[in-house]
């Protein structure tokens, strides 16, 4: 049995901020994003990456458009220190884009760390150290005053090394561990004593990384424990406020977008979401969730399915179908509801204005995907999904009543079959049931030709009827009326449509009627498809006669009809 909450936890205490200001900001630029794709993502893997992984997704985050990439932990990792080097030594950093290295508060891990950059144009050194009750007492058995000593000597010790190189432009991150689960007054402290040590000042910037090293409160906390840092870190004009959200309690992407309402100016996290347990912050889905409110995160997404295959291959971990934006399945609609209103916002929706499409949040187009999975098939759908599949792969635009007609159809055939009916199977489907000759063509009727008098008035049928050919005549108004004539069979047309299903010289007639025979209850729909519409309408007639004919124990009317 799970224990009792109250036995075995204890609930994060809320922050003393009575006058936040940040539920009432609003986030109008992107911050600068830090991708650690490379360092944090990479250790979380059953197979860290080697060298060449690293330097496709490198390669790809520069493309993308990222920055600042955290490219390793060289001073734990020869395979990490190779990586770094390389990209110094072979010149692959490009000059808008800086590199950034972590290290914990060891003098020997932060003297090879220094050694590992040596060179670079731009470096950014990540130190750290955890400031936590439970890390202080268990982990390193350290008081406060200890830990603040500890801070000051390894970050004058990282200043005097980085002096020593000036033909390197050298930025300090500090970040103090488990931030969200430290006193905040202990984390001020901590942070400040970074900073007067690293000497910072104008010219001297020094990056103040917060981090929810483990997630342990509602996001509105760390929120709150942001702003309350914003407001008192100091000189704060030459401090970058950044954080780091974790996703224990899967509200990391929250996290960070209160946080940025909260005074943060700098993002860290991995594409799709990679990391320890949980996962880090998923840097995508902040920024695309930006995109959609009108701000351009300064990443280049425009072609995620990519992006994907990329971060797929080099870290081996598969991206979820249902995941923010990138899955196989977000832009997917099975319900017929959902459908329904994604068909009606496609027809009323305006190239030129705002993207109001029921049930997508983001033009599927705008990351590269195509509108080709937006509907799908299966027994939850509708007649709005399936009218939809038929008008963009076959130009076939059903009227209302038809689309509640063949959706019963495709519904018991998605219940008999339990799987997903693609477009394919879908014109399959529609063809068997309105355009294709009787399984027993010898017990229906056939009709091989027909002959339109000049006046349109008259028609003529070359038939086939229970296995017999012979030749019938008809009189109306039109063809239709002609045809209906000509069968002999108390057909009554209550409706006619026509329309053309492609452009060119190729395009076709499209031709539905609905109809009713006397005596039988109900209506149904027949469909006739060729170049000549005459031809298309005949077919049309024939169609509804059989549809019609097989309710009853009699034989079927087919609907090959040629000119």
């Amino acid at each position: 049995m799970i224990a009792q909450p109250s036995t075995k936890y204890q609930a994060f205490a809320p922050i003393a901020l009575t006058d936040r200001t940040w539920p009432s900001n609003t986030i109008t630029r992107a911050p600068v994003w830090l991708s650690t794709d490379l360092r944090d993502g990479n250790q979380a893997l059953f197979e860290p990456m080697n060298g060449e992984r690293k330097m496709k997704l490198f390669q790809e985050l520069v493309r993308i458009g990222f920055k600042e990439i955290e490219v390793g932990f060289p001073a734990a990792s020869q395979t990490d220190y190779d990586f770094v080097r390389r990209l110094i030594d072979e010149d692959l950093i490009p000059d808008d884009v800086t590199i950034m290295v972590m290290t914990q508060s060891r003098s020997d891990l932060i003297e090879r760390s220094v050694q590992a950059v040596h060179g670079a144009k731009r470096a950014i050194v990540h130190l750290y150290n955890a400031t936590a009750p439970v890390w202080r007492r268990v982990v390193f058995g350290m008081n406060v005053t200890q830990v603040m000593a500890f801070i000051h000597e390894h970050v004058s010790h990282l200043k005097r090394l980085t002096d020593a190189q000036p033909e390197t432009q050298w930025t300090l991150q500090y970040s103090p561990e488990c931030f969200s689960a430290t006193e905040l007054d202990v984390s001020l402290k901590a942070c400040q004593t970074a900073i007067e040590a690293w000497g910072t000042g104008p010219g001297r910037p020094i990056i103040i990384n917060l981090p929810t090293t483990v997630e342990n409160a509602t996001p509105n906390v760390f929120a709150d424990q942001i702003e309350w840092m914003h407001r008192r870190l100091a000189p704060r004009e030459h401090v970058v406020l950044s954080v780091h959200p974790h996703n224990d309690r899967g509200t990391g992407v929250a996290a960070a977008e209160l946080a940025l309402l909260a005074g943060a100016q700098r993002v860290e996290g991995c594409l799709f979401g990679n990391g320890e347990r949980c996962g880090n912050l998923d840097v995508v889905t902040v920024a695309l969730n930006l995109y959609t409110q009108g701000i351009h995160p300064g990443l280049d997404f425009s072609d995620i399915n990519a992006v994907a295959r990329v971060a797929e291959e080099c870290t081996s971990l598969p991206i979820h179908p249902r995941h923010p934006y990138v899955g196989d399945l977000v832009f997917t609609s099975f319900s017929g509801s959902h459908q329904d209103a994604i068909k009606k916002g496609f027809a009323a929706h305006d190239p030129n204005g705002l993207w109001e499409i029921p049930y997508l949040p983001i033009d599927p187009q705008d990351l590269g995907r195509t509108y080709e999975s937006v509907i799908r098939v299966n027994s939850q759908s509708g007649k709005g999904g399936i009218a939809f599949l038929m008008e963009r792969e076959r130009g076939v635009v059903m009227p209302r009543r038809m689309q509640v007609e063949f959706s019963a159809i495709v519904q018991r055939h998605t219940d008999s079959s339990e799987t997903e009916m693609t477009g394919a199977a879908l014109w399959s489907l529609f063809q068997a049931t309105y355009l294709n000759t009787p399984e027993q063509p010898d017990s229906a009727i056939v009709c091989h030709a027909h002959r339109l008098a000049d006046d349109g008035q008259s028609i003529e049928l070359e038939v086939t009827i229970h296995g017999e050919r012979q030749t019938l005549q008809g009189q109306g108004n039109g063809p239709i009326d002609a045809a209906v004539d000509a069968l002999g069979l108390p057909l009554r047309v209550h409706s006619y449509e026509e329309r053309a299903t492609g452009a060119g010289a190729n395009a076709q007639a499209l031709a539905i009627v609905e109809a009713a025979l006397e005596g039988q209850p109900g209506s149904t729909f027949g469909v006739g498809l060729h170049h000549n519409i005459v031809t298309a309408s005949v077919q049309a007639v024939v169609s509804a006669a059989n549809r019609l004919a097989q309710r009853e124990p009699q034989p079927a009317v087919t609907t090959t009809v040629t000119a």
